[in-house]
């Protein structure tokens, strides 16, 4: 009777040390208090089913650090099991062939049918399932504090681009920053993001930034979307280089400026500090853009990994895909989710007008990849567009100049 007791105890111990030892490793650079918050939301989900998180944080932002870590792991032959990962990126490592095969599980939960096209072209590779889309973001968005604009005798929110200056000039007159920016590339790109689609519109968009026509590139309407950088870059403060871009936010939220372009993520920032949608701060499109959307969409990427670690990996890509984790995710990170079947109950002013915009522009044709965000080119164009639009965002290149170099980045 007591061996047998013994053997029961031994027993339950090797099955709770199994369950313990179910692990996943994540490599990501959700650092910011709104990012770190919303990644809180996966995290419990899979302690819940008893899947340890690893966490592999890498800070900057845009994930260019990111993937240089992880290209050391990767040779290591050590990857871990997921990646927080981008457009191109994803495709780019998925030509490598270290990537998971996730068809069982997407053919089993249907996932054809609930994720839009425009991000399967990025979560899937020859007809398999690499990635689960944990979210789609549009980087076309303005934030603007509501009490500074109401002192800067700012009474609407601008709808075109004339008025969207004569907004920051009375912002700049009031004794504000006109214009919350961290001078990185990535942010300058994402302000460019919005240009482009303001001044020649999504089919101007399309040829310039996904076909890489050099007509498009180097022509007298990006020519006009440099000058209008040049018109913001007169309403950023001159500590800006090298800030965070939640630390742009941070200038919105406590009244020192009135206005930050950036992508959706940004609303997280602004409900972590409890502030209140129409109330305390304002979200529209970048005047000139309404009914257009720029987007990018955070995907977890997996790995190949062991027979050890696999379960634990499919556990964690159903954990993302679940409807209720991407409402109650989404919700929290300021993004919209990445099946078209979850309700919008749980969304705030900005999440509803987020998913109204989405469902629109993709009904439209009016939903384009980012450019700044790795959704429209390549990195290696890409990165030769960064270095145009941050030449001259920074007055070391003339709009003409600038236009010329992305025609030759695009070649």
């Amino acid at each position: 009777m007591k061996r047998s007791l013994l053997a029961i105890v031994a027993s339950a111990t090797l099955a709770t040390s199994a369950v313990a030892a179910e692990s996943v490793e994540v490599l990501h650079w959700w650092t910011s208090g709104g990012e770190a918050a919303a990644l809180g939301v996966l995290k419990k989900d899979l302690e819940g089913q008893g899947v340890t998180w690893n966490d592999m944080p890498v800070a900057g932002g845009g994930g260019e650090a990111a993937m240089t870590a992880l290209r050391a792991r990767v040779t290591s032959g050590n990857p871990p099991s997921a990646v927080q990962a981008l457009g191109f990126d994803i495709t780019d490592w998925a030509k490598q062939g270290v990537v998971a095969d996730l068809n069982s599980l997407a053919k089993a939960e249907n996932w054809d049918k609930v994720v839009p096209t425009a991000l399967q072209k990025f979560s899937k590779y020859d007809g398999k399932w690499i990635a689960a889309p944990v979210n789609v973001h549009s980087t076309n968005w303005v934030w603007a504090n509501k009490a500074v604009l109401e002192k800067a005798g700012v009474k609407e929110m601008p709808a075109t681009w004339d008025q969207f200056i004569a907004a920051l000039d009375k912002v700049q007159k009031a004794g504000f920053i006109g214009l919350a920016h961290g001078g990185q590339a990535w942010q300058d790109a994402t302000l460019f993001d919005g240009v482009v689609l303001a001044t020649g519109g999504v089919e101007f968009y399309n040829k310039a930034f996904v076909q890489k026509d050099p007509k498009a590139l180097n022509s007298a309407t990006m020519v006009k979307a440099f000058d209008r950088m040049k018109q913001l870059r007169s309403y950023v403060d001159k500590d800006f280089s090298n800030r965070d871009w939640n630390l742009a936010s941070a200038m919105v939220i406590e009244g020192k400026a009135g206005f930050q372009i950036m992508g959706d993520w940004a609303k997280g920032e602004f409900l972590n500090a409890k502030k209140v949608p129409n109330k305390d701060f304002a979200c529209f499109r970048v005047p000139g853009t309404q009914g257009m959307v720029s987007f990018n969409s955070d995907q977890f990427l997996m790995f190949k990994v062991g027979a050890a670690s696999a379960g634990a990996q499919l556990k964690l890509a159903k954990a993302i895909m679940n409807p209720s984790f991407q409402s109650a995710f989404n919700v929290v990170k300021g993004s919209v989710p990445a099946r078209t079947d979850v309700p919008n109950t749980a969304f705030d002013a900005c999440g509803k007008k987020g998913m109204a915009d989405l469902a629109e522009a993709n009904k439209s044709g009016k939903l384009v990849g980012s450019m700044a965000h790795g959704h429209a080119v390549p990195a290696s164009i890409k990165n030769g567009f960064y270095d145009a639009i941050t030449a001259q965002f920074n007055g070391s290149m003339t709009s003409a100049a600038a236009a010329k170099a992305m025609a030759q980045a695009a070649e």
